[in-house]
């Protein structure tokens, strides 16, 4: 009795410890997970957890986001995640998304999974029309995607329709010109040809680097109205606070860049933005909603607390993440290297073996036609002997015919003929007998030359047979020459295959390695500068390509607004510096 109690108490204990629990969907760009949280837990538990799942390590740029009510939200780190307004169904669904953009990609975002997240989400952007992008960039932008979806550009793997069933561009660019999708293929194609020898990181961080130029890059808008009333767009972005004219997202009217604000408050529904400088005036508008105005002020103390941060020494992690990055992409670039060198080595020794099977193939079809030739010799000399042995054998019966006549004219000469008529018809007879004979002699002559004329036709026959058979032997040892030649020189059985096995990889970093390396990096850094040189000359001379196919009245107003920026010489970093 006291066993079952006791029992039933230990059962009931477990049962009390087991936490209760809730089902968590996190969407990211590229995938879907699913997580079991404990009641507990906060925000950060979660995030974390994420992270962790990923194997991320620059979580400052990242949030959960999640809609309510058609307002986005961010879930808070110190706040239990059921304490938020999310649904209450199961399961309860966040998407992990940048929340803060970097200034600049390439120095800032040191991880590849943080620069993937990155592409993928500014792809998307572009590609929804979130952030407004130039026809000509949008092509540029389509290579580089491109290039990291498919690697190096093969013509006879990427063959005209490959990138049929891929969203490159934007629906705004697609319906502003006059071109067929083949055309559109045709020009991202040629771009994507030029990016060979870039890995997937490089190429995504390309189009970072380019999409980060674009002037709705990492702006949050709102809508906000002034002491006036008046209506206005505020942007929050790494750079600052900007405020915009609702029908112009691309110039902003007036900035505060943050090194420049001393604070920022809101109270209910306004919010103030007080300058450094205290000569400036303060400025003040209102929002919609108290959500609203707490989301903005979570965007500016973010985006404060990373352009401090830009501006003072690395922390150690960040430095500890730094100096792997450079060792991670030293060993990637020596394994490029050498894949480089040994896919040049095959593609030579490749190019060598069928040289040599051509040469091989060239030698057996000279090899066949002069055997033809000897068969033919042969069969040509076994028709002149026999010829020759007819024409002898005539000849010998002639000269037989001959020798007959003239034992059968002796003869007659030789019977006496005693009446005149006998001796005139003998007379006759001789004269004819004696015609017959220089006949047969005449004949026999004939015969005769001919016979001597159809042996040297045979003695030529023959020596033309001898030179013939004298080639072939030629032609057979050079190739049983070329066989050995191509066996030496076949594809080396030593060669590493390209399915290279990361665990019996390992380089010795050596000082010279670094030093030769260092001096790449400030080689590349000139040819970056030329090419961002050329890069421009590209985008010009394809929009002035496809300028002639352009639909006019179909440019929307950001269109029409980012051309007159442009032929004005604006960018985004010189027209925010002359509206501070």
């Amino acid at each position: 009795m006291a066993g079952a109690i006791a029992s039933r108490m230990s059962f009931s204990s477990l049962k009390r410890k087991q936490p209760k629990t809730f089902t968590v969907r996190i969407a990211t760009m590229d995938a879907e997970m699913e997580f079991s949280c404990e009641v507990k837990w906060k925000g950060k538990d979660l995030f974390d957890l994420v992270c962790r799942t990923l194997g991320l390590r620059e979580t400052w740029f990242f949030g959960l986001q999640y809609t309510i009510k058609d307002t986005v939200a961010w879930l808070k780190m110190d706040k239990k995640v059921l304490d938020h307004d999310v649904p209450t169904e199961e399961p309860k669904t966040f998407h992990f998304l940048a929340k803060f953009y970097p200034e600049n990609a390439e120095e800032e975002l040191v991880q590849e999974i943080t620069q993937h997240l990155f592409f993928l989400q500014v792809k998307k952007q572009i590609l929804d029309e979130k952030i407004f992008c130039p026809p000509e960039a949008s092509v540029l932008l389509a290579s580089y995607a491109v290039q990291a979806k498919y690697g190096d550009y093969d013509p006879n793997v990427h063959k005209r329709g490959f990138l049929a069933q891929e969203e490159l561009l934007p629906k705004r660019v697609i319906n502003l010109y006059q071109m067929t999708p083949e055309m559109w293929e045709e020009r991202i194609t040629a771009w994507y040809a030029e990016h060979r020898g870039r890995a997937r990181d490089e190429a995504e961080m390309e189009y970072l680097k380019i999409a980060q130029d674009l002037e709705m890059y990492g702006v949050n808008y709102f809508a906000i109205r002034n002491k006036k009333g008046t209506e206005l767009l505020l942007g929050v972005d790494a750079l600052g606070l900007h405020i915009y004219d609702p029908d112009n997202r691309l110039t902003p009217k007036i900035s505060f860049p943050w090194n420049e604000i001393r604070n920022i408050s809101y109270s209910d529904k306004e919010f103030t933005i007080k300058p450094l400088d205290k000569k400036i005036d303060v400025f003040k508008f209102n929002s919609s909603k108290l959500r609203v105005n707490k989301l903005i002020l979570q965007l500016c103390i973010g985006n404060h607390d990373l352009f401090m941060r830009r501006r003072k020494a690395d922390s150690l992690e960040v430095q500890q993440m730094k100096a792997q990055a450079r060792e991670e992409k030293a060993r990637k670039q020596m394994e490029r290297q050498c894949l480089a060198r040994e896919k040049q080595m095959r593609e030579e020794a490749e190019r060598t073996r069928d040289e040599l099977e051509r040469r091989l193939m060239q030698l057996k079809e000279e090899a066949t036609m002069a055997n033809e030739a000897l068969m033919r010799s042969e069969e040509t000399a076994d028709l002149l002997a026999e010829k020759a042995q007819i024409t002898e054998e005539e000849a010998k019966l002639l000269a037989q015919k001959a020798a007959e006549a003239e034992q059968e004219m002796q003869r007659i000469k030789a019977t006496a003929i005693r009446t005149e008529e006998e001796k005139r018809l003998m007379e006759q007879k001789v004269l004819e007998a004696e015609m017959l004979a220089l006949k047969m002699a005449e004949e026999s002559e004939r015969r005769a030359k001919e016979a001597d004329q159809l042996k040297q036709d045979l003695q030529e026959a023959r020596e033309s047979e001898r030179r013939a058979k004298q080639k072939l032997l030629e032609i057979t040892s050079k190739s049983s020459y070329t066989s050995m030649n191509s066996s030496t020189t076949a594809l080396p059985t030593d060669l590493p295959s390209f399915n290279l096995i990361s665990e019996s990889l390992s380089f010795d970093f050596k000082d010279t390695d670094m030093k030769r390396l260092s001096m790449e990096i400030e080689k590349e850094k000139v040819e970056y500068m030329e090419k961002s040189k050329h890069l421009q000359e590209q985008l010009n001379e394809l929009k002035t390509e496809i300028e002639a196919l352009k639909l006019k009245e179909r440019e929307t107003a950001l269109d029409i607004l980012h051309n007159e920026s442009s032929s004005r010489g604006n960018s985004k970093h010189n027209t925010i510096k002359k509206v501070s």
